[in-house]
């Protein structure tokens, strides 16, 4: 016999979650830096398409905050709070270094999303995975 008892053959580790675009990622590092950026873009996703404007993950902390506290109650209130809480959970739990990691998120201000083409939701504000993201360009379609 040449097979030697309980060996396993060399296997290779296959990825099978989608990657972010890299240049994407960088253009919303890019408008991080300042909270009044934003850039109008329209996005393919797999459930159609959406156009707004993009803008960093800290104008959309305060976008959010800002429109729960037009809502009346003290749920909203402490919801207006959420995603500053998640990131100061997450500042805590992570490393030192949590400025150095590339955005795995994208957020649009006044978006609209196109489906089927038989209609298209408006959306005050928007998150989403940029692993979801197929397909970008700059500006909104006319």
């Amino acid at each position: 016999m040449s097979e030697s008892v309980g060996t396993r053959p060399e296997t290779a580790a296959v990825v099978t979650e989608p990657v972010p675009d890299l240049q994407l990622q960088l253009l919303i590092q890019l408008l991080d830096r300042e909270l009044r950026s934003s850039l109008p873009i329209t996005l393919a996703l797999a459930g159609g398409v959406l156009h707004g404007d993009v803008i960093g993950h800290e104008a959309w902390k305060a976008d959010w905050a800002r429109s729960l506290r037009q809502v009346e109650g003290e749920g909203a209130n402490l919801i207006a709070e959420f995603p500053e809480t998640v990131d100061q959970g997450i500042r805590e739990l992570g490393p030192g270094d949590g400025g150095a990691q590339l955005p795995r998120w994208i957020h649009l201000r006044d978006a609209t999303l196109v489906f089927g083409g038989t209609g298209s939701l408006r959306l005050p504000l928007w998150r989403g995975r940029l692993a979801d993201v197929s397909g970008w360009a700059l500006g909104r379609p006319q």
